[in-house]
């Protein structure tokens, strides 16, 4: 089971400094996990009309991703926080 390579938009920087430190560190260790576990995940959709974008809950955090299985790529399109209750909205930003 290969590694995929991990690719972050830029935006994601910023919605890593919105987290707290050890959320930061979490959702960005989480990340890499996500990079290894990529055939023995059941990958989320995040919506029928966004074929190909993906979601993995951290918390109340949502991380926002797309897999590019030939390149072995994890592109991590951004990261948002979901207050408790909230219905996602996510996909707008896609």
């Amino acid at each position: 089971m290969p590694w995929y390579r991990l690719a972050f938009r830029p935006d994601v920087i910023g919605d890593l400094s919105a987290a707290e430190t050890a959320m930061a560190q979490r959702l960005f260790d989480k990340t890499k996990w996500l990079a290894s576990n990529v055939d023995n995940l059941r990958h989320e959709p995040v919506a029928a009309d966004l074929p190909g974008v993906h979601k993995y809950a951290v918390g109340d955090w949502r991380i926002f991703y797309s897999i590019d299985r030939a390149e072995q790529l994890v592109d991590i399109l951004y990261i948002q926080h979901r207050p408790p209750g909230a219905r996602a909205a996510g996909a707008e930003r896609c």
